[in-house]
């Protein structure tokens, strides 16, 4: 049997599917990437599905939407926050069922970003970390990581609202503070092609899919550490 057949009876296994999440600043490659990985896992016979947060398809997700597209909507940090935190929660059964049915999630963004962007404008992280409290921790996540030159010359930047340079890198730095602390990060550079860049990111997720269904991992679900965004696999079914 070839290697290749080998490899996709692996991940058929039954078992629960990957939760992985590619971060990043703003046009850092994340929307394309993201898109690709799952053509690119499909053809190898993987379940998998892509998400993105926000998600503007909900109701939460259209006044995020609105307010990100729009300088004149005025909400203040507070609420912005909790919206961002609520829009998660919003698909938390529909991610659960998806990845208990085998099926593994390649998501563009999650709480990381949400709790990035609303320390970077001043707010306390410890108070924007406890509406994440219970959600679903990822397996993986994956943080492309770039140039800060290579970021404002991506077609596109500074269409929608923190997207300006001061911002971006003081996110940049909140990130650096989650590579620092968090056990599941891995940084992935983004400044090489397209075509490096995805090798380099699909390597990774098919890792961590086999290494989920090897081990049978249960869930993890983010708990308060401070500022970190720990996890356990106790007290949620």
């Amino acid at each position: 049997m070839s290697e290749c057949v080998k490899m996709r009876l692996s991940f058929q296994k039954m078992g629960r599917g990957a939760f992985i999440v590619v971060e990043g600043i703003d046009r850092c490659g994340k929307t394309s990437q993201t898109i690709k990985l799952v053509e690119s896992l499909r053809k190898k016979n993987i379940r998998v599905e892509r998400m993105n947060f926000p998600d503007r398809t909900t109701q939460t997700g259209q006044v995020i939407s609105h307010y990100l597209s729009d300088e004149t909507c005025k909400l203040n940090d507070e609420t912005i926050h909790l919206l961002f935190s609520a829009n998660r929660w919003e698909n938390i059964d529909r991610m659960k069922e998806k990845l208990s049915n085998g099926v593994s999630l390649i998501v563009d963004r999650y709480s990381y970003s949400g709790v990035a962007f609303s320390t970077a404008k001043g707010m306390s992280m410890k108070w924007c970390m406890q509406p994440e409290i219970g959600l679903l921790k990822p397996d993986l996540v994956l943080f492309l990581h770039i140039n800060p030159e290579t970021q404002s010359s991506r077609l596109g930047f500074g269409n929608e609202r923190y997207e300006n340079t001061k911002m971006q890198q003081t996110v940049s730095k909140i990130y650096d503070h989650f590579g620092k602390t968090e056990d599941n990060w891995k940084v992935i550079s983004a400044n090489g092609s397209f075509e490096e860049v995805h090798a380099d990111l699909l390597s990774n997720i098919e890792e961590q899919i086999r290494n989920v269904v090897a081990d049978n991992i249960p869930f993890k679900y983010f708990v308060d550490c401070g500022n970190v965004l720990n996890g356990c696999s106790n007290g949620h079914s």
